[in-house]
């Protein structure tokens, strides 16, 4: 007996929690905060725009909706990236 070809993995990203101060995203099993102060893309999104995020090539995450762009990098090794976001 043969066992069929395992599928690539599906990674998705999940807005876990939005508050007043910024956004929670859990991404490979990892939670991150993404600040407004940091991240002010977000502020003034609408709640379907934030949680309309994609993963795409394990590493960059896609907010069509916000038109917004993060390589998973910047979230994991924040100290390799001192330019705040303006």
């Amino acid at each position: 007996m043969k066992s069929q070809k395992r599928g690539a993995a599906i990674l998705k990203p999940e807005v876990s929690h939005i508050s007043p101060h910024g956004i929670w995203l859990y991404v490979n099993g990892r939670e991150y905060f993404l600040s407004y102060e940091d991240f002010p893309w977000f502020k003034e999104g609408r709640l379907s725009e934030i949680q309309n995020v994609e993963f795409h090539h394990s590493h960059l995450l896609r907010w069509e909706d916000l038109d917004i762009d993060l390589d998973l990098d910047c979230l994991e090794n924040p100290g390799k990236y001192p330019l705040k976001f303006t």
